[in-house]
């Protein structure tokens, strides 16, 4: 057959590369409104839930027993359930109906419940809620600052940066487990090298993460799976009161939460009871909520490829967003995962959640190319940070980050580095030479780094880790004369004792204050309500030196 020229240019398209499935819905390939969904319902006796969207008490599995339990709000419950899910979602969408006024119904439905009304919405009145019901008045982001080489220098000079560029939270793992203490030491001392408070933590196995919180080199914590369906859950090893437990050690010792979630993971384990994405992805939330954690980090994350494959994908993305926040739960909205060869489909997520704002726009957006991100690759990466900014720009949105000049970049990446080699030399580590700082300091990627010991760096941050905590990082900064960044370190682990950081939604300010759910929420009721721009904060976000301003002509 004669081919069209047209239709062979574009099926060598990029978006072509991408892999797309059908609905099945049997094996819970299928965003939303899954016929194998329940029926919302609710019975409640003495306090009791009874039963709970078309299953009785005697059927619950462990999910549905935790959720009866802890996870709803029972005094509020029989009359939410009550209100008709159409309406609840034009609630959502109507700016005279107020944030705190739906909490009292969305915190007291069902799973199911739930789920219908998203069912309700388009990608538009998804966004339009979700500027309602985020819990932070302003947005902000985290950044994923890893390399292929775990190489400390590198991550403390990258972490100094993103710290500059206003990032509110730093996250780290590891290509080899053992390395984790210096990855987090050197977030530790890479990010609070600037004039601001700012949390970081290390991804890993959660014992060890969690000895690594309680010694002071992290401050929070978000990789703590749970999952939708008992038998993916199970295969986790884990239960919701595992997990539950799991959180009141973080929160007894100062540690910032948020477990993770995500459409897709129940196809992706091979079990979902023949539910759609999004119905599992409301127990996981719910789960959450009864945990009493501050949030989730949701939005498919790592399992971006399942919904992104099926159609709506996108559209129940969004949702499992605005349904954490309607569950009053902090809110790390994905975007942290590569998943397409498409720049205009990997745009066209990240604006459902940049455009309304969330807590955290991208819950890992890449500070270095995406070949070192050790978490698979980011949706984002340093290579886009122009094109954040001018969306920013030609939008007027926040975006939780701002524009930096090239010498002040030198600059906080140069004493990063510095930073870290007098630590090490303290606790006579592997010494950091010159040309190590030197090299860190302009890099682009762990390609430009010198070589490292791996062996001895290896022994070095075991025995680093068992004897150390961050009081001693802070004395050792003292002594070797960065004094600012020592009172930084220890100005953070005076925030564990104080606890304020606990509260949802927190992250610092660049005035080292306090913005949480708590003393800072998001009260928009409309046009002219809720987060603004400061003109302050406008004036640096449209600072750009290769566009000729009036002094320039």
């Amino acid at each position: 057959m004669k081919r069209s020229k047209r239709f062979e240019v574009l099926e060598k398209r990029p978006i072509n590369l991408d892999g797309f499935s059908e609905e099945w819905a049997e094996v819970g390939l299928i965003a939303m409104e899954s016929e194998y969904d329940p029926e919302p319902s609710i019975e409640i006796q003495s306090g009791v839930v009874m039963e709970m969207d078309g299953k009785r008490r005697e059927a619950f599995d462990s999910i549905d027993l935790f959720i009866a339990d802890y996870g709803i709000n029972l005094d509020n419950a029989e009359a939410a359930m009550k209100t008709d899910t159409l309406q609840i979602a034009r609630m959502l969408v109507d700016v005279n109906v107020s944030r705190d006024e739906i909490l009292k119904i969305t915190t007291a439905i069902t799973p199911a419940k739930i789920t219908k009304v998203m069912s309700h919405l388009n990608v538009v009145e998804i966004m339009m809620a979700q500027m309602k019901m985020r819990a932070r008045r302003r947005p902000s982001n985290q950044a994923h600052i890893t390399n292929l080489e775990d190489n400390p220098v590198l991550m403390a000079a990258d972490a100094a940066e993103a710290a500059l560029r206003g990032f509110s939270e730093i996250e780290t793992t590891t290509a080899v487990s053992r390395y984790a203490p210096f990855n987090a030491l050197a977030l530790l001392v890479g990010g609070l090298c600037g004039k601001r408070r700012i949390l970081s933590q290390c991804s890993l196995e959660e014992a060890l993460e969690l000895k690594m919180g309680m010694k002071g080199l992290t401050s929070y914590a978000e990789t703590v799976s749970v999952y939708g369906t008992e038998a993916v859950m199970t295969d986790g090893d884990d239960t919701p009161w595992s997990k539950g437990f799991l959180a009141s050690i973080y929160a007894s010792r100062g540690m910032k939460m948020r477990f993770t979630s995500g459409t897709g993971a129940e196809v992706l384990m091979g079990n979902t009871e023949k539910k759609s994405m999004l119905y599992l992805e409301a127990r996981c939330l719910f789960l959450t909520k009864g945990c009493g954690v501050q949030g989730t980090q949701n939005g498919s994350v790592s399992c971006i490829g399942i919904p992104g494959a099926v159609p709506g994908g996108f559209r129940v993305i969004a949702a499992e967003n605005l349904m954490a926040s309607m569950l009053n739960l902090e809110v790390a909205s994905g975007n942290d995962q590569t998943f397409t060869h498409s720049d205009m489909r990997r745009m066209s997520k990240v604006f459902m959640q940049l455009l309304p704002g969330t807590d955290f726009i991208s819950s890992g957006y890449s500070a270095m190319p995406n070949y070192d991100d050790m978490f698979a690759g980011s949706n984002t990466d340093c290579d886009d940070y122009d094109d954040w900014y001018i969306l920013q720009r030609d939008m007027r949105v926040d975006g939780g980050i701002l524009p930096i000049r090239e010498e002040d970049a030198i600059g906080i990446r140069n004493k990063g580095a510095k930073a870290l080699q007098a630590v090490f030399q303290y606790f006579d580590l592997p010494e950091i030479t010159e040309a190590e700082v030197e090299e860190a300091t302009y890099a682009y990627s762990s390609y430009d780094m010198p070589k490292r010991n791996m062996v001895e760096d290896l022994k070095a941050a075991e025995r680093f880790l068992a004897g150390n905590t961050g009081f001693d990082v802070a004395k050792a900064l003292w002594e070797k004369g960065f004094q600012d960044v020592s009172e930084n370190v220890l100005d953070m682990l005076k925030q564990r004792i104080t606890g304020d950081y606990l509260h949802t939604a927190a992250i610092f300010d660049e005035e080292f204050k306090l913005e949480s759910a708590l003393n800072d929420p998001n009260l928009y009721e409309g046009p002219g309500t809720g987060y603004q721009i400061s003109e302050e904060r406008w004036s640096k976000m449209i600072q750009k030196e290769n566009i000729l301003g009036p002094s320039a002509l």
